[in-house]
C-alpha cells in the first residue's frame, strides 16, 4: 500500500508542476499593455493630486465626452472607468 500511495505523490507533484509551468507560460506570453497613460500636461496634472480615482473620473466626461473638444471613439470601453485603463504614473 505504501509503493501506491508513493506513486500517487509523485503523480500529484507532476500534475502540479505541468500547471505551474502552464500559468507561467500563458503570464509571460500575455500581451503587453496597449493603453496609453493619463498624460502630464497642463489639463490632466489636477488629476494626479486627486487621491480617489472615482473622484477624479467625474471631470472626465467634461472634455471627452460626445460633442467636447475631445471625444471618446464610439467602440471605447465604459466611459466612467477611466483611471481602470488609462493609469496615473506619478
Amino acid at each position: 500500500m505504501q509503493k501506491k500511495s508513493r506513486k500517487q505523490l509523485v503523480l500529484i507533484n507532476v500534475i502540479f508542476t505541468v500547471i505551474c509551468v502552464g500559468i507561467l507560460v500563458f503570464l509571460f506570453k500575455a500581451p503587453k499593455e496597449t493603453t496609453s497613460p493619463l498624460p502630464h500636461d497642463d489639463i490632466h496634472n489636477p488629476f494626479f493630486a486627486i487621491e480617489s480615482k472615482k473622484e477624479a473620473e467625474q471631470s472626465c466626461l467634461s472634455c471627452h465626452d460626445q460633442g467636447k473638444e475631445a471625444p471618446l471613439p464610439e467602440n471605447h470601453p465604459p466611459k466612467y472607468r477611466c483611471l481602470f485603463c488609462h493609469k496615473r504614473n506619478r
